[in-house]
């Protein structure tokens, strides 16, 4: 495991097991927001983001969270040694994204883009949630499946598993 693309749909804690991944394996965390906006919560020019994508990449070793551009999202499959697909059921992403947007009314969630609005970012999370099963679906675990013949696939699909996702996985 060393370069290793973490996904999945909105709210599904991909950035909760990749700064817990990263944190056990000392692999370097590439949180996409943070290469997708700025620091006041606007895109990043498409070109700063793909040249910055690109020397992650190229990089040793890279912990990537997150979706993007769908062209830099297939491309980081391709790169990646590890892939970590997280299908958590619709009702939970759902539920993690309003948990989310609650305690963010408080503080900033952690890895949250500096910036950011919570609220914007939470109601685009809703409406990309209900344009997910276009994209997450059998053709996708089809071809995820083709692809990761010469890589290693992980896929959780309960909070169970995603909680114990690192001291199952990963020893220290």
């Amino acid at each position: 495991m060393k370069k290793v693309a973490v996904f999945g749909k909105p709210g599904s804690g991909k950035s909760t097991l990749s700064r817990a991944l990263a944190s056990v394996t000392g692999i370097p965390l590439h949180p996409l927001d943070s290469m997708v906006y700025q620091k006041n919560g606007e895109l990043v020019e498409r070109k700063l983001f793909d040249e910055a994508h690109e020397r992650v990449l190229s990089s040793d070793r890279w912990i990537v969270d997150g979706f993007g551009p769908l062209e830099s999202f297939y491309k980081r499959l391709e790169s990646a040694d590890t892939l970590i697909y997280i299908d958590l059921p619709y009702r939970t992403s759902y539920w993690l994204v309003t948990k989310r947007l609650l305690k963010g009314l408080m503080v900033t969630p952690e890895g949250w883009p500096e910036g950011s609005s919570v609220f914007r970012g939470s109601m685009q999370s809703y409406k990309v949630l209900r344009l997910c099963p276009r994209f997450w679906n059998e053709a996708f675990m089809g071809r995820l499946e083709t692809l990761s013949a010469e890589k290693t696939l992980y896929v959780i699909r309960s909070v169970a598993e995603l909680n114990s996702f690192v001291p199952e996985h990963i020893s220290e």
